[in-house]
């Protein structure tokens, strides 16, 4: 037999007690609805139960034709239909508008827990304008309806908020979903699931329970396409959107795993419910395992314990109930008994003796601790009862009472109970505040639940936080992590339901190709580009002054890096230019010393001391180039340079152009031997100098080099170096030197074959093409060096070009001075030719 839990309507029709409402006792029949709304199998389409409030008890009265058969198991329309017209007309006959048996119509009507329930029983009750509580799902409604309800239920708003904040909170953002076929579904999907992706929340599935049909074929069918749905999903939080009796549905789809085995992986998902739920069950499932609801999460309208409220329920059985037509049929399902009279009397069932306790029954069966759902009714009789109260008390305040008084405010229209409705506040017998908002929607927050299930099917509902009711920011969600028991698949880990493992720092994310937008893949970060956090979306770079570590998540500052005395590279360069400098010291101390003897005195004397002066300079101007760039450092380096090398370049071409000219003078009548001498050599080297001070000069002028720090070349690095200011007179000034150097060349090639005496232009040949050589490889190596090295790679083509200069030029006249000094006369120069002088 397949029943569901569906209504119950209140009716208020007389005030007895005469001492305030709040004294009179109104808690102890409220168990009863609290034990009517547990046993889902119980409560069927039309059931109506009229409430006399008297000083110390509240009576059930069942219409005599309700009576439990199959044409009441299922919601059906007209059902609801029919009780909500019995209800203001009475029982049998129905004339409308007419009072059949009743002198008065109800106070207020409570409905509930499903929204179908309210919804249809709105359509005859918002006729006459009578108040209707809700203690369930609202039911979507049109405005001229909604005027007329109250909602012992907080807005939902409140609860879509709360449950966005939960998962948040635990970075729960690929999830499941599954929802009842209700209208109230489709707003639940349309509205609050779109603000759930607006907050980066996916869905890897949105299903529907199955339909509750007369069909089991169909009914199976379905439910294995729900099971495989939330199965094949690897998001292990799953949100069920669903009404009081979607529990019985989750448990049966439970149940159709264990036949397929993998029930288990039923156990593996996190349950997240909405407050609209709570636990039911059919007759036949009192024995199927709840193990799966261990660990689940739910949010429950927040409800107090009850004073005298178990002491209550261990009280209760068939004879203290005589009036109440319903505890009978209950009882009997409860503990699966029966009665001798009663018509549920089925063979095999043992006879149900009133002796049974309660409290004795598992907690899948019947729970004795006060429900949300339960503590709604409570609250809602308590609101009508306040109701009448203010309402007699303004209409009699400061007048004596007229004979009949009680008949008059029984009998007023009811949409004048609205206004004392709308504006009712109240402290519960707990000392809660009760009141309701301008939508007629209590004023009440949302504790959050956690479910813990035993093997002897009972459970417990741990409040373990709560949403208070105003959650306009994230503060209004409070969680107790710590008293949260998680499925037992966890091992008590916080689960983790993310499409995809998280991006660790050092990576980004980068979305995946027709995937939502939470499945993403990981990705390193560039080079010099790190993240910090997890699941970031973008790489960022590192301050100039630091670089990315190997990991790519965090800074490191970058190390100062300049060609100084420390490093083995300035030594050994360092080293190199004063041992290069001794030796051209040494040979122009061999050359003065020898200086009127005729290898020395040829080709002019002068320029040859130049010439090594120069070369010496250009050794020692290395060492100014080592070390940390300063402000009068910079602009000597290149200047001195290119002026010490121009001078030495120019003093080559010098002797080079007296050399030829020193030939063709000795030809008769030849008219250039007036050109030959120190005149015209001291006047290359000094027009050549002074065109390269000039250029430096315009340099140090306009754009001079500076100290600069270089914190992109090198990673790891700031390069301190000396910025060259002006690219354009850099090359310039090099330009010129390369340009002395091949005209050098050029000449020395053409005057190579000139007769020996006196000539060295064979030497000089070869030392320019060193020269030229080592400074043409200069270019590329320098443009493509970075860091420290860039100064190394100067440092070392003037050491190689220098020193192909003086060992070039040099080493053979040093020979002859020093080794062959025989040599060394004028008739021995003449007579051999094997010796260039």
């Amino acid at each position: 037999m397949i029943v569901f839990l569906v209504s119950v309507f209140v009716m208020l029709p007389q005030i007895v007690c005469e001492v305030p409402v709040a004294r009179c006792a109104i808690s102890n029949p409220l168990a009863i609805l609290h034990k009517y709304f547990q046993a889902g199998d119980l409560i069927i389409a039309g059931i109506l139960s009229q409430i006399y409030i008297f000083s110390d008890e509240i009576t059930f009265v069942k219409h005599p034709s309700q009576e439990l058969s199959d044409e009441h198991i299922h919601f059906i329309e007209s059902g609801i239909y029919l009780a909500s017209v019995e209800l203001l007309f009475g029982w049998g006959r129905i004339v409308p508008n007419y009072k059949c048996g009743r002198k008065s119509i109800p106070a207020a009507v409570i409905g509930g827990p499903t929204s179908i329930v309210p919804l249809h029983m709105a359509a005859i009750l918002c006729i006459y304008k009578i108040p209707q509580f809700l203690y369930g799902c609202p039911p979507v409604m049109n405005d001229n309806t909604q005027v007329f309800f109250h909602q012992m239920f907080p807005a939902e708003a409140h609860q879509y908020r709360g449950i966005l904040q939960l998962l948040l909170h635990f970075a729960w953002t690929w999830i499941g979903v599954v929802s009842h076929n209700e209208d109230n579904t489709e707003v639940f999907i349309d509205n609050v699931l779109a603000m759930f992706k607006q907050r980066g929340i996916c869905f890897d599935f949105i299903a529907r329970f199955p339909l509750i049909s007369s069909s089991i074929t169909k009914m199976e069918s379905d439910s294995f396409q729900t099971i495989n749905t939330i199965m094949r999903s690897t998001a292990n939080v799953v949100l069920v959107y669903g009404e009081i009796q979607t529990t019985m549905i989750l448990r049966m789809l439970n149940h159709f795993a264990e036949f397929e085995g993998i029930a288990a992986k039923m156990k593996g998902k996190v349950w997240f419910m909405t407050a609209q739920m709570d636990f039911t069950s059919f007759s036949f499932q009192r024995h199927w395992d709840i193990d799966f609801l261990h660990g689940a999460l739910s949010f429950a309208i927040h409800s107090e314990e009850l004073l005298g409220f178990q002491k209550f329920i261990q009280l209760r059985n068939p004879a203290s109930q005589k009036e109440d037509g319903f505890f009978r049929e209950f009882w009997e399902k409860v503990f699966d008994c029966s009665f001798p009279s009663s018509v549920a009397n089925q063979v095999g069932r043992e006879n149900c003796t009133g002796e049974e306790k309660l409290e004795t029954l598992p907690g899948s069966v019947f729970e004795t601790s006060m429900t949300s759902h339960s503590y709604s009714v409570y609250n809602a009789v308590y609101a009508v009862a306040h109701a009448l109260h203010s309402m007699y008390s303004s209409k009699f305040k400061n007048r004596a009472m007229p004979y009949g008084w009680r008949e008059k405010i029984l009998n007023h229209p009811p949409w004048q109970l609205h206004h004392y409705l709308r504006n009712i506040a109240f402290n519960t017998t707990t000392g809660k505040r009760i009141s309701f908002d301008e939508n007629g929607e209590l004023k009440a927050g949302y504790d959050l639940i956690n479910w813990v299930t035993f093997p002897n099917m009972s459970f417990l509902r741990v409040k373990v936080g709560k949403v208070d009711p105003v959650i306009s920011t994230d503060k209004g969600l409070t969680v107790h992590e710590d008293a949260i028991v998680w499925p037992s698949s966890f091992n008590q880990v916080l689960p983790l339901s993310v499409c995809n493992d998280n991006c660790h720092s050092g990576f980004f994310r980068t979305k995946k190709e027709g995937e939502p937008f939470c499945c993403y893949d990981c990705l390193p970060c560039p080079e010099g580009k790190i993240s910090t956090q997890d699941n970031t979306d973008n790489c960022f770079e590192c301050p100039e002054d630091q670089y990315s570590n190997p990991g790519q998540d965090s800074c490191t500052p970058k190390i100062i890096s300049f060609l100084s005395y420390g490093d083995h590279l300035g030594i050994g360069l360092a080293t190199s230019a004063l041992s290069f400098s001794f030796i051209t010291a040494s040979v122009m101390g061999i050359f003065m010393k020898n200086k009127d003897t005729p290898i020395v005195k040829a080709n002019n004397r002068n320029l040859t001391y130049t010439l090594l002066i120069s070369l010496l300079l250009s050794f020692l101007c290395v060492l100014i180039f080592i070390g940390q760039p300063g402000k009068i450092v910079c602009p000597l380096r290149q200047t001195g340079f290119s002026i010490i090398f121009t001078v030495a370049i120019s003093c080559i071409l010098a002797k080079t152009t007296i050399v030829i000219l020193a030939f063709m003078a000795t030809k008769p009548g030849s008219r250039v031997r007036k050109w030959v001498g120190n005149q015209l050599a001291s006047s290359m080297v000094l027009s050549c100098s002074l065109f390269q001070a000039t250029l430096c000069t315009v340099w140090l002028s306009t754009s001079p080099p500076f100290p600069d720090a270089d914190m992109h070349s090198i990673t790891k690095e700031i390069v301190l170096q000396c910025n060259e200011g002006s690219a354009l007179m850099f090359y310039c000034v090099l330009g010129f030197m390369g340009f002395l150097a091949i005209v050098s060349f050029t000449v020395a090639f053409l005057a190579r074959k000139l007769p020996d005496t006196f000539n060295e232009a064979k030497f000089i040949t070869f030392s320019m093409l060193v020269f030229c050589s080592v400074w043409l490889s200069f270019v590329p190596t320098y443009l493509s060096t970075k860091g420290k090295y860039v100064v190394a790679v100067e440092i070392f083509s003037i050491l190689a070009s220098g020193a192909g200069l003086l060992f070039c030029i040099f080493s053979p006249k040093c020979f002859i001075i020093v080794l062959r000094p025989e040599l060394n006369e004028r008739g021995q120069l003449i007579r051999r030719k094997e010796y260039n002088i």
